[in-house]
Parts: C-alpha cells; structure tokens; sequence
C-alpha cells in the first residue's frame, strides 16, 4: 500500500500512500517518509522522554483504593517497564489529608506505599485537594502547602524534587500568581505542568512556557481519568483502550512527542488495574513496531531537556479565558468577563494623555489605575510586565460601579511600535475595540526629538552660562543662579559647588583628571579618523539650528 519513487524518470523522489493515513501504520510511515524525503531536515530523534504521574495517591473513594496487593503489583510493572523504558520511575502525587481514609485493606495499601517511600519519585498536591486559584490570600495557600509539607517529612517522603501540580491544573494556566509565589516560598517549585496550555485540545499541540522562574510543561493524558478503573466499563468498550495503546492516540502522542507526561490516578492502578496495564502494553507495542529509545528523567532534568528543546516556547501567550468552560472553572473571579473591551494604543506624542483624562469625564468609561512606575500607564502588552500574568494586569482595574452598562479601557502609548503587542492583545482581548490617534508625523518627530545640545567644553569652562541654557530650555522656574553657587578651584582645576562660610564640595578624586600631553601624531591620527563622522555632525546640527560646539568648529577648520 506504500510505494517509493526513487525519481528515476522525473528526478523527484515521492512515497505514494496507496489509502489515506487513517490506518496507524501509515501514519507511521508517514513520519518517517517526511523525515527521508527532506534529508532528515525535518525529523525527531529517536529519545521518548516517558514520565506518569499517579495523581492523588491517597484520595479515592472507599473501595476503588489501592490496596496491599495492589501496591505490591504496582512495585513489579515499575520493575518490568524498567526493562523496557530506562531509569522507569513512578512519580506520585500526594494530598496528606486523605491518607487513611480508605477501609481497612485500604488503609494498609496506604501504608506499603510509604514502606516503599524510597522506590517512587513524590510530588506534592495540596494538602485538602484545594483549588488554589480561588484562594487570593497567598499565606492561605502556604498555610496549606505546610501541611503536606509536614505530612512529608513525618513519613519520610522526599521534599526537594521541585515538581508540584495543582489539584484540577488550576492556578498554573490561567495563571493565579499566589501559587506560583507560594510553591517557590515552601517547596522551592521550579517545574510544574498542565493540560490547558495553550488550549486543552488537540492535545498534541500543547506548548510549554515559564511563569514567575518556574518552568510549565504540556501534560498529557492516556485515556484513563479518575472513574476509568475497569476494563470491561472503559467508555466505548475495551477495544477503544487498546486502540488507542496499539497504534492510536497514545501510540501517537509517544511517536510525535519528544517528551510527555502522563496523568493517570490512584484509581487506576486498583481495581482492574488499568494503569499498568496501559503502559507495559504501551512499551510492549513501541519497541515491537519503532525503534524509539523510551527512557524517563525526574521532572527537574525534564523541564531542562524539553526547554533545550523548544527555547522559544518559554515565553507564554496569554489567552482569553472567558472562551472555554473549562478554563473559565479555573480562572480568577477578577478576570472573567473583566478583560478591558477597549484599549487605546498610542503613539506617543500624540495627545493619547489628553485623550486618557477626556474619556475618565464620562461617567460611564472607567480607565486603568495609574502605575507608580510609568504614570497613567500600564503598559502590559508591549515589555516585561506581561510576564507577571493576567492577575497582575487585572489588578489595574477597579471593579465598575455597573458591570453590565460601565466600560473599561486601557491606554498605553507604546503599544503602537511594539512587535510584541498585536499577538499578544489579539489573544487575550480578541473582541477588543481600538483606538488610536494619528497626527502629521512632522509635528510629531519635533515633538518627539526637542533637542538640546550640550558643548562639553564650554561646561567645563563656563558652568554657570551653560546651566542658564539649561533651565530656559527645561522652563524651570524660578531661575537658579549658578553664577552664585559655582566656584573655580585652581588645585582641582575644575569648577565646584560653594557652600556656606566659603567651603567647597566638589567631584571626586576619578573626576577631573589630568593627562599628560597627545602625541602631535596621535592627535593627528584620531582627527583625520573622526574627520567624516565630525563632518556629518556639523551638518545634522544645522539642520537642526544648533549652534556648533567650539571644538567641533576647531576639527573642521583643520580638515578644510
């Protein structure tokens, strides 16, 4: 059904599908036939980067836990897949509170778990299972984190993995800054990952990014979720698992994918086990069809490896919320439905101010709060503030006294130069409406470049009429006599600040310097070298109307 042209009478090389690409080993071969046709330009490596958390460790309902036997199943598929995915480790998630919480068989599950503390990699939830994003106190947050953190070290589970996921994916994206604060103030968080970013679905174009130092990686589920625990119950009947193990979505996640995390649950790997069922079968059909080298790496080497991987995702691009459900269930009250409808772009030096204060008249129109650190601005989507998240631009934003009728809006003279800020805005307030002011861009660039030059001589000469300049230039006012409070200090050689009673503060000793005599044929060197640069400055200067320095003056004389 697949044929190779080697080109023998056109000179272009082809692979013919005799059928479409439903078919799994198709697709297969499709891979590779890309990789062969563009001389391995585009192509993976053949490394698979496998990691599956078991979320949840100790919470379940009563009879679908873990028990003795179970756990002790658990320990041999980790011993077989290590014979098929090198360095295999579980990595389990646990919430402290829900520890003995099962029956008694349960219970003692429970704690064969903690006997084999050693033999897992450990990640921790919140200690109740709490949804962070709806916490806004952030020492809430770490009051909880403290608690599972003390769980730990009373059972002698390892605290310094630096992976953590929160229960639901919730806070990490939408980002809720609180939870980042507090995963690094108690656990020293550095890597964490989720399902939502950019968008839940297709899960096979899910990004990584990094928010506030911690690295966010796409996870990836495999078909089983909390209530999928047995084989014969798996929605859409057993088949459907195996399809997916044996050449479909899972296959292909692991085949089109350097790295993926697996979610799976506690659930999973009792009852019917369907967890270490899913992944031996897994690791049986990849070796048996592919020659992809399987191997797992802890969370932390895996974040490093995936961003080497991917260096451009690690910048985020925050999207709209409000537009999927799910997302909505996991965002910031603040957020959904507050997002600014209007924003004005600028440019600068175009009365945007003028425009900012005229629409804060009506009653109607409410604005941004202004910045203490770039006035009315908040300048979100144009520079560095963007990476501080959505909570943090929303804080800008007071509640409208009528949600439904009151508009807000958001202005910002650089957004209109910035690369940076179409894409950005275009994701997070689509609908937004815009507005921006267009002036003759003569009139703008004089306003933009009100220049004054400065003659470095002259200050050095004559402080106290350069400084006059200075202040008709700047329109201060009142006029500071610096003809009165300048002195010449003939030991320093230069002019000081006089105080009272006829001191002196002047530079320090690195100022003013005295140099030995240039060299008459370095002086002539570096004056011819400078002499096109000196000449072009002369010429930008009267253009402008400025007067010429003395020294510039002086250079030109000696280049005519």
């Amino acid at each position: 059904t697949v044929v190779q042209d080697l080109g023998l009478h056109d000179g272009i090389r082809r692979v013919l599908f005799g059928n479409n690409l439903s078919f799994w080993l198709h697709k297969l071969i499709f891979v590779d036939a890309v990789s062969f046709l563009s001389g391995r330009r585009l192509s993976l490596s053949l490394d698979r980067y496998l990691l599956v958390d078991i979320d949840d460790i100790f919470v379940g309902k009563e009879g679908t836990r873990m028990n003795v036997r179970d756990v002790k199943a658990l320990l041999e598929t980790q011993t077989l897949l290590r014979t098929q995915v090198a360095n295999f480790t579980f990595n389990l998630g646990f919430s402290g509170k829900f520890y003995h919480t099962g029956t008694e068989e349960e219970d003692a599950g429970d704690d064969l778990l903690l006997r084999s503390v050693d033999e897992f990699w450990w990640f921790p939830h919140m200690w109740s299972h709490m949804q962070p994003h709806l916490f806004h106190n952030e020492s809430s947050l770490v009051e909880q984190m403290a608690l599972n953190k003390e769980f730990a070290l009373e059972h002698g589970i390892p605290v310094d993995m630096g992976y953590a996921v929160a229960p639901h994916h919730s806070g990490v994206y939408p980002v809720h800054g609180q939870l980042y604060a507090a995963w690094k103030q108690v656990w020293g968080i550095q890597v964490t990952s989720t399902e939502e970013y950019p968008h839940l679905k297709p899960a096979r174009h899910r990004r990584g990014f990094v928010h506030d130092g911690i690295m966010v990686l796409p996870r990836q589920t495999c078909g089983l979720f909390t209530h999928t625990i047995f084989y014969k119950e798996y929605p859409g009947g057993p088949q459907e698992l195996d399809k997916s193990i044996q050449g479909g979505e899972l296959f292909l996640t692991v085949l089109l994918n350097p790295i993926s995390i697996f979610m799976t649950h506690l659930s999973n790997y009792g009852n019917d086990r369907l967890g270490s069922y899913t992944f031996v079968n897994l690791a049986n059909f990849v070796q048996s069809w592919t020659n992809l080298r399987l191997q797992t790496l802890p969370p932390l080497q895996l974040a490093r490896k995936y961003f080497e991987l991917f260096p451009e995702q690690r910048d985020p691009l925050w999207q709209d919320p409000c537009c999927r459900e799910r997302e909505r269930n996991i965002s910031d009250e603040r957020i959904i439905d507050r997002l600014p409808p209007v924003l004005v772009l600028g440019p600068l030096r175009t009365s945007t101010t003028a425009l900012y204060l005229f629409l804060l008249m009506h009653p109607s129109i409410v604005g941004s709060l202004p910045s203490p650190r770039t006035f009315e601005e908040v300048q979100f989507f144009n520079g560095n503030n963007y990476h501080k998240g959505i909570d943090w631009y929303m804080d800008f934003f007071p509640t409208p006294a009528n949600v439904t009728s009151d508009f807000l809006f958001e202005k910002s003279a650089n957004y209109f130069h910035s690369e940076e800020a179409p894409k950005r805005a275009a994701s997070l307030v689509p609908k937004a409406k815009l507005i921006t002011i267009l002036i003759d861009p003569s009139d703008r660039a004089y306003s933009w470049y009100q220049l004054l030059i400065i003659d470095g001589q002259q200050l050095r000469s004559d402080p106290a009429a350069v400084m006059d300049g200075v202040q008709k230039f700047l329109g201060v006012t009142p006029r500071y006599n610096y003809s009165e409070a300048l002195t010449f200090d003939p030991q320093k050689g230069f002019w000081c600040q006089l105080l009272e009673g006829g001191k002196t503060k002047c530079l320090g000793k690195s100022k003013g310097r005295k140099y030995p005599p240039m060299d008459p044929q370095a002086r002539a060197f570096l004056s011819g070298y400078y002499r096109d640069h000196n000449v072009e400055l002369s010429r930008l200067l009267h253009r402008l109307g400025q007067p010429l320095p003395a020294w510039l003056r002086q250079e030109l004389r000696k280049a005519r």
